[in-house]
C-alpha cells in the first residue's frame, strides 16, 4: 500500500513535537514535589544528561509566568506543553488515520489537517516571541517544538497540493466528480475527537494536582518589625495594600527571575513592595566568608545612595549582572565604578561611611528577624513565602497569603535613622577585640537537615565577624534561590581588628577558651550578629 509521502512528513513531526511536549511536560511535573531538578534542555531530550545548573533558557522559559495557566487555583499552573502534547498527539492520529483509509485524495480533509496544524504554529510564534523578546531565552525544547509544528504545517500544505492534484487527475479520467470528500458531519466528529485529546490529559492533571495550602505561611514569620528609615527600598507603586518585603542581593540571577515573575502577576499593583538589600558578598556581609556575588556591596551602596532612584539602579544591576560580577572578580572596585558611571550622581555617596551604615542595618534587620542567610526571600504581611513557592508555587501561594492577611497585615515600622546610623559609624570606627573559638571538637554538631543557627548574643563589646560560611550552592547562573551554609566547624575569628601587642599563648587551657557564641552550625544558618 502506497501511503502519501506528505502524511508521512506530518506523522514523523507531530511525533517528534509530541517527545519535546512531553519532557517539557516531564520536567515541570517533577517541580511538584516542591524539590529542584535537573531539566532536559538539548535537541535531543532522553539521550543527554539533564541540566541541574539553572542557567539554561530552557529553566529560564520553565520557571516564567508564561510556563502554565490557571497558576492561581492550581500549584504550578496547568503547563501549556501539556495541551501541547496533546496536539500532536491528535496530528499523529489524524495523519496515520487518513494514511490507512486511503483519503490521499480528500481534499476536505486535506484542508482540515492544515487547520490542525496552524494552532500549533500560531502557538509557537506566540511563545516564541515571549521567550526571545520578553525573556531574553533561547530554549533548545522550546525551539525543537516550533520546529515541528511548522514542519507539520508543511507537511499539511503539500498533503492539501497533492489531493489536490490527485482530484483534479480523477476528474479527467473518469469525467465524474472525482473522489469523496469528507462531509460536514465527518469533519465534525473529527474535530470533536481532537477537543477531546486536549481535554482528557488537562482535565485529569487539575483532578490530580496535588494540594499544597498547608504549606502556605508555614515558613516563618518577621518577629522584628522596626527598622530604620531609608533601608527598605521602594519597589513599584506604594498602593497601601498587604505590604510585600524582599530580602534580595542585586547580582542575584534568581531575585532577578522572581522580580520578573511577580512585575507579570496580575495582584502585582495591588500590594506595596519593598527591598531589604542583602548582598551575598564578604565586603560588607560579615555572614558569609567568601564573595559569592562579587560586587553585590558596592552595587547595594548604589542603591541607596539613589534615594528616588533607587528601583531604577536596581533595575540596572539585574540586568547587567553578568558583566558586574565578572569585572568584580578581576577587580573588586569595577562594580562601584561601573555604577557610578551610570549614575553620576552617586559619586559622592557611594562608598561613604554613612551609606555603609545604612547597608549594615539593613543585615540587622535580618539578623533581629534570625533570616536565612538565601536570596530571595519573600514575607507578605510578615509571613515568609517558603522558598519553593518563589517560582512555580509563586501565584498559587501569593494569592492565598494575600487573601488571609486582607488589608490588616501588620507592616514593618520605620523609626528615625539619623541616630542609628551614626550609631552604625561609630561600630565600624572601633576596634574590635580578637576571639577564639572553642575546638571543634568540643562542637556539638546536628545532622538534621535544614536546621537554623540562631542569632549570635553580642558579648562585651562588639564580637569579630563570625566564622565564614560556605556556599550551599554557586549563584552564578542559578535560577534558584542562592544560599549559603554555615561553617563546617568553629574557626579563630580576628575580624580587622588590629593586631595584639603580645603573641597569645601557643596552647591555652581549655577553661581560657570562650564558649561558641552561637548553636552548633548547621546546613542552612540564619542571619548572624553584626560585628
Amino acid at each position: 500500500m502506497r501511503v502519501n509521502p506528505w502524511l508521512v512528513v506530518v506523522f514523523v513531526a507531530a511525533i517528534a513535537g509530541g517527545v519535546f511536549s512531553s519532557f517539557s511536560t516531564y520536567d515541570f511535573v517533577a517541580h511538584l514535589d516542591r524539590q529542584v531538578h535537573g531539566i532536559h534542555c538539548s535537541f535531543l531530550p532522553g539521550i543527554e544528561q539533564t541540566d541541574a545548573s539553572g542557567a539554561t533558557g530552557c529553566h529560564v522559559t520553565l520557571m516564567s509566568p508564561y510556563s502554565s495557566v490557571l497558576r492561581t487555583s492550581i500549584w504550578g499552573g496547568i503547563p501549556v506543553s501539556l495541551p501541547g502534547m496533546s496536539v500532536f498527539a491528535f496530528l499523529a492520529f489524524a495523519a496515520l488515520f487518513l494514511g490507512l483509509r486511503r483519503r490521499d485524495r480528500d481534499v476536505t480533509a486535506a484542508w482540515f489537517l492544515v487547520a490542525a496544524t496552524t494552532l500549533p504554529v500560531l502557538t509557537s510564534i506566540g511563545m516564541g516571541y515571549l521567550a526571545l523578546v520578553t525573556l531574553g531565552a533561547a530554549c533548545k525544547m522550546c525551539i525543537g517544538i516550533y520546529a515541528a509544528s511548522g514542519v507539520a504545517l508543511v507537511g499539511a500544505l503539500g498533503f492539501v497540493y497533492s489531493a489536490r492534484r490527485s482530484d483534479s487527475e480523477a476528474r479527467d479520467e473518469q469525467d465524474a466528480e472525482g473522489v469523496a470528500h469528507a462531509s460536514t458531519a465527518a469533519l465534525g466528529i473529527a474535530f470533536a475527537i481532537g477537543v477531546a485529546f486536549v481535554v482528557a490529559p488537562v482535565a485529569a492533571y487539575a483532578a490530580t494536582a496535588p494540594d499544597f495550602d498547608h504549606y502556605v505561611g508555614a515558613c516563618g514569620e518577621l518577629t522584628k518589625l522596626e527598622v530604620a528609615d531609608g533601608v527598605l527600598i521602594p519597589l513599584g507603586p506604594q498602593s497601601g495594600g498587604t505590604e510585600v518585603l524582599e530580602v534580595l542581593d542585586p547580582l542575584c540571577s534568581a531575585c532577578r527571575g522572581f522580580e520578573r515573575r511577580f512585575e507579570a502577576a496580575d495582584f502585582a499593583p495591588q500590594v506595596s513592595r519593598k527591598a531589604l538589600l542583602f548582598p551575598l558578598d564578604d565586603e560588607c556581609n560579615w555572614m558569609i566568608g567568601d564573595a559569592i556575588h562579587p560586587g553585590a556591596c558596592a552595587v547595594s551602596e548604589a542603591i541607596l545612595c539613589a534615594d528616588d532612584r533607587a528601583e531604577e539602579v536596581l533595575h540596572w544591576a539585574f540586568e547587567e549582572q553578568d558583566a558586574i560580577r565578572t569585572a568584580a572578580e578581576n577587580d573588586p572596585e569595577a562594580a562601584g565604578r561601573m555604577a557610578t558611571d551610570r549614575f553620576p550622581f552617586i559619586a559622592d555617596c557611594i562608598g561613604t561611611p554613612q551609606v555603609r551604615a545604612r547597608l549594615n542595618l539593613a543585615l540587622r534587620f535580618a539578623v533581629d528577624n534570625q533570616m536565612p542567610i538565601i536570596t530571595p526571600q519573600v514575607y507578605v504581611g510578615g509571613t515568609r513565602l517558603c522558598d519553593e513557592d518563589t517560582d512555580l508555587g509563586m501565584d498559587y501561594a501569593l494569592a492565598r497569603l494575600l487573601s488571609r492577611t486582607g488589608g490588616g497585615a501588620p507592616r514593618v515600622q520605620t523609626v528615625e535613622a539619623d541616630d542609628l546610623v551614626a550609631r552604625e559609624v561609630e561600630r565600624e570606627r572601633a576596634p574590635r577585640p580578637s576571639i577564639r573559638r572553642a575546638p571543634a571538637a568540643a562542637a556539638a554538631t546536628t545532622e538534621t537537615p535544614g536546621a537554623e543557627v540562631s542569632a549570635q548574643e553580642d558579648i562585651g563589646e562588639d564580637p569579630a565577624p563570625s566564622a565564614a560560611e560556605e556556599t550551599d550552592e554557586a549563584a552564578e547562573g542559578v535560577e534558584g534561590p542562592t544560599a549559603v551554609e554555615a561553617p563546617s566547624e568553629p574557626v579563630e575569628e580576628g575580624g580587622d581588628a588590629p593586631a595584639a601587642e603580645e603573641p597569645p599563648p601557643a596552647a591555652p587551657p581549655p577553661s581560657a577558651v570562650p564558649p561558641a557564641e552561637a548553636a552548633a552550625p548547621t546546613p542552612a544558618a540564619t542571619a548572624e550578629e553584626a560585628p
